[in-house]
């Protein structure tokens, strides 16, 4: 996917092929009209959570909305270039007083005809899901190949290093953060998919 993927021009086609106005479409994400106007005209890079309930408006997927034209690869093998990219590049929220902050979520294959999704993710330093708290009808475990990541998984808060794991109920509010100064890597697996 090209680098430059532009997310507001991407939501208005969309938001004006359902037929929507923008403050239509934010009340059926539950956002503020202000949110939906911002994100088009590309004045704030939405969160993940975020950017997953204005979506939910308009009843798509983050995969649909990032890689509309492509269908993933079959498989049963899959090269670097064939995993789908899924968030390139979306400024999370950064962390405060921190610089990037960028997330990558790379898919591998048809998450959707497998009833499992499997992602390649990676945390640049201060990147962070968001403010606001994940939740999925999900259930989902993580093993972190590099780096150190702060998961927090309801009131329950932990640094994972290199060589940890996890496994919850995605049901139960959770937020990823990459608190260092170095690059995490994390595989992922979630079932039913939710990206």
């Amino acid at each position: 996917m090209d680098k430059k993927f532009d997310i507001g021009a991407r939501l208005n086609s969309m938001r004006i092929a359902a037929g929507l106005s923008q403050r239509q479409l934010a009340e059926r994400a539950g956002v503020p009209h202000a949110q939906i106007s911002q994100v088009e005209t590309n004045k704030v890079s939405p969160s993940v959570s975020t950017l997953r309930k204005i979506l939910s408006g308009l009843g798509v997927g983050m995969g649909d909305f990032f890689e509309p034209e492509r269908s993933p690869p079959k498989g049963p093998f899959f090269s670097a270039h064939e995993l789908v990219d899924l968030t390139s590049q979306i400024a999370a929220s950064p962390i405060s007083g921190g610089t990037d902050g960028t997330l990558v979520f790379r898919q591998i294959g048809d998450a959707r005809a497998h009833n499992l999704q499997i992602l390649h993710e990676v945390y640049e330093p201060n990147a962070d899901t968001g403010d606001t708290l994940l939740q999925h009808a999900s259930a989902e475990g993580g093993y972190v190949v590099e780096g150190e990541l702060e998961l927090t998984v309801g009131d329950d808060v932990r640094v994972l290093k290199a060589g940890e794991a996890y496994l919850f109920d995605s049901r139960v509010p959770h937020r990823f953060r990459n608190l260092s100064d170095r690059r995490t890597i994390v595989i992922s697996a979630c079932s039913p998919p939710y990206l």
